[in-house]
């Protein structure tokens, strides 16, 4: 059984920084891709970032290029999320997710079979 467990949200001004870890389980973490995406109420489910099996690729999109850098730890079956220069924008539950497909990039909800609960960030302004 998949399991994908989020960590490190919470409260931060505007400027500032947080890292979000996802802890994965119960398959070969080093053969899937992973992502984030984000959710604010009222809007659908948007990519954020994702980055290949080996690590050696990443993807972002447009609104966090720059500001925001995905990196895995293949031993320690984790994706990181470092989020810098934070808006009231980015304000959001971010959610892990992963395919179900070995290696391939998914930067969309309909290709992500498995979600991690989400974690609350708030950015203040």
């Amino acid at each position: 059984q998949v399991q994908l467990v989020e960590s490190g949200g919470g409260l931060v001004q505007a400027g500032g920084s947080l890292r979000l870890s996802c802890a994965a389980s119960g398959r070969t973490f080093s053969s899937y891709s992973m992502g984030w995406f984000r959710q604010t109420p009222g809007k659908e489910r948007e990519f954020v970032a994702a980055i290949s099996w080996s690590g050696s690729s990443t993807y972002y999109a447009d609104s966090v290029q720059g500001r925001f850098s995905i990196s895995r730890d293949n031993v320690k079956n984790t994706v990181y999320l470092q989020m810098n220069s934070l808006t009231p924008e980015d304000t959001a539950v971010y959610y892990c997710a992963s395919p179900i497909r070995q290696y391939v990039v998914v930067r969309t909800t309909q290709g992500i079979n498995y979600w991690g609960k989400g974690t609350l960030v708030t950015v203040s302004s």
